[in-house]
């Protein structure tokens, strides 16, 4: 046992203070979250250079947190998500769940959790995490919720689907190794899959039911708020050779490929066709004139090249952006005394002289039946253009319209998203599989987002969070005090001297209570490998089964549900969530008491 001495060492229990002020701060959140880390990471430095031992951690392994391949990981997955988006890569299952979810959304939301927790049973967390990130924010778009309330169980999920499993998450294959090492013998693969399962069931009713009112509604991004008015602009698209309606007919007067759309007019060289169109069926180089709201037309153009294709080359068959340009969405009014008035789309050049196209024009008097190019502007039509990020630069200048700011939205650039999927679908596999480590992966898929334009090296750039670097660096440094100060390993044999006279179920209640509370402050496969050891020892003491007692770190270890810095998907989802620090205390701690209770329970009636 320990060596109770040891309790005389007073710089171990001014570093059990500091991570308990550290805590303190993080979750009250006065001060910004990045310079609360580097004033941790600071004192730390400071504290081993005044008071330090031989043995003792120099500032080369303090800091050595900020290369950390879980933290390398991390960043390099956000850069993988941010090409992901950017290429609205995940955009065709997104709407096939939301179809779905029109006709019965509560089965979707649990179809979709059902899906995370299978392939989180198998595969690493984070990368799934990545995937459904996006999924669910479209999710909670259509419900008109924040994504909030989505992203937080995303994470916890994972958690659980990865207890049930030998590979479902690295911790258990950490206590496997080191109870090979002590004992000959690790655990099998379904070893953990029954506690792991009951554990789980209790976990999903929570999250179900209780921690939807615990979490915060913070509002998201930009709305897309003109499409909330229903006004309807007059847009066109050309039928190109590889367009998918080639061959299609209308069927009661509407096109199946164009729903919610009015077709107002099909051209044909110099023959018109007005509704109901009777059996003419599309060809190429047909010209359809549309009329579609904002918020419809947006949704062509993040949904397939094909159609992207066809309503910017109806207007110029150039190109005016380059892939891994931010593409932006946007409405422009044609001021009074402007020189656009008279003039028709065609004529205004704005594809020329600014960068960006008329997709549409909105005229609130009268319908507009004609060729785009060849409508004449009045003041007060509204156009929808769109264009890149310079091109958006270059119309707040122009002084012929006036540009609303608070209407621009971004759009996927859909050109590279086939790249994306196959980038993505390629670090699944290879991390899956046992090919790659995952840091290896993840930096090589963040540098094949790059290489391939899928981004470009600012929105790269934008994908790396600061705060959670500092984070996540200052929480290592923190786990590297306590361990050089023997903190943690006295605090783990003290509670196995106390606890062992009162029986096992004790023990196993104390020792993975204990767990639970370091692997929110230490990482998790730290925990573990800390613990592991001591588990089966005491297991040994007390002439009790060492796979139980291993069991127990494992479990313990993977109740990282009460800070963000507990696991890395919960810090891939602080930022889509709109999380602060507090609300993963005030939403998870709660979760973490009730699964220490639901182990001791099982503990209790197993033995």
């Amino acid at each position: 046992m320990a060596d109770m001495s040891a309790l005389a060492d007073w710089r171990m229990w001014v570093i059990l203070l500091g991570v308990g002020v550290a805590i303190v701060f993080y979750c009250r959140e006065r001060f910004a979250l990045e310079l609360v880390s580097v004033v941790i990471l600071c004192t730390t430095l400071v504290f081993f250079e005044l008071f330090g031992r031989e043995g003792d951690p120099g500032a080369s392994e303090l800091l050595a947190g900020f290369s950390n391949p879980a933290l390398l990981t991390i960043m390099a997955l956000l850069v993988i998500g941010q090409g992901i988006f950017h290429t609205g890569a995940l955009d065709r299952p997104t709407r096939s769940l939301l179809a779905m979810f029109d006709v019965r959304p509560k089965l979707t939301v649990l179809v979709i959790f059902m899906l995370v927790f299978a392939v989180s049973a198998f595969l690493n967390n984070t990368p799934v995490v990545v995937m459904f990130i996006p999924i669910l924010g479209a999710l909670a778009t259509r419900m008109g919720r924040s994504t909030g309330l989505f992203m937080m169980p995303l994470s916890f999920v994972c958690i659980f689907a990865g207890m049930t499993t030998l590979i479902g998450s690295s911790t258990n294959l950490l206590v496997s190794d080191s109870m090979l090492n002590a004992t000959g013998g690790g655990l099998s693969f379904f070893e953990p899959a029954v506690p792991g399962l009951i554990l789980s069931a209790v976990g999903m009713f929570y999250i179900a039911f209780v921690m939807p009112r615990l979490l915060p509604e913070r509002a998201g991004g930009s709305e897309d708020k003109p499409s909330a008015n229903g006004k309807q602009y007059i847009a066109q698209i050309e039928i190109t050779s590889d367009h998918p309606m080639i061959g299609a007919t209308p069927v009661a007067g509407m096109f199946t490929e164009l729903s919610d759309i009015t077709v107002r007019m099909v051209k044909r060289g110099e023959d018109s066709f007005l509704p109901p169109f009777d059996e003419t069926a599309l060809q190429s180089g047909d010209l359809i004139i549309i009329a579609a709201t904002r918020q419809k037309l947006k949704e062509l153009l993040s949904s397939r090249p094909e159609f992207v294709k066809g309503m910017l080359q109806s207007t110029d068959p150039t190109d005016i952006t380059t892939p891994g340009e931010r593409l932006a969405l946007t409405e422009a009014m044609v001021s009074p005394g402007s020189r656009l008035n008279g003039r028709t789309v065609r004529q205004i050049g704005f594809r020329h002289s600014v960068g960006a196209i008329v997709l549409g024009v909105q005229r609130r008097s009268r319908m507009i039946r004609a060729h785009l190019g060849e409508i004449r502007l009045e003041s007060g039509d509204v156009l929808l253009l769109f264009g890149g990020a310079d091109a958006m630069r270059r119309l707040r200048a122009d002084r012929d319209v006036l540009l609303m700011d608070w209407a621009t939205s971004d759009l996927p650039d859909i050109r590279k998203a086939s790249v994306a999927r196959f980038i993505l679908g390629a670090l699944v596999l290879t991390v899956s599989t046992g090919m790659l480590p995952i840091v290896t992966a993840s930096l090589i898929g963040a540098a094949a987002m790059i290489a391939t334009r899928c981004l470009n090296i600012r929105q790269a750039a934008r994908a790396f969070d600061l705060k959670l670097y500092l984070l996540i660096g200052s929480a290592f440094a923190l786990g590297a005090a306590m361990d050089a100060s023997g903190g943690a390993s006295l605090l783990a044999d003290v509670v196995v001297g106390v606890f062992a006279p009162l029986g096992v179920t004790a023990l196993i209640s104390a020792l993975f209570l204990l767990v639970m509370a370091l692997t929110n402050v230490l990482s998790n496969n730290a925990t573990a490998i800390l613990f592991t050891p001591i588990a089966i020892t005491a297991a040994d003491s007390v002439g009790a089964d060492p796979h139980l007692f291993a069991l127990t770190v494992l479990f313990a270890a993977n109740t990282c549900f009460a800070t963000p810095i507990g696991y890395q998907t919960n810090l891939l989802v602080m930022g889509p969530g709109k999380y602060r620090f507090a609300d993963f205390v005030r939403a998870g701690a709660p979760l973490a008491v009730l699964i220490w209770i639901t182990f001791t329970l099982y503990i209790a009636i197993s033995l």
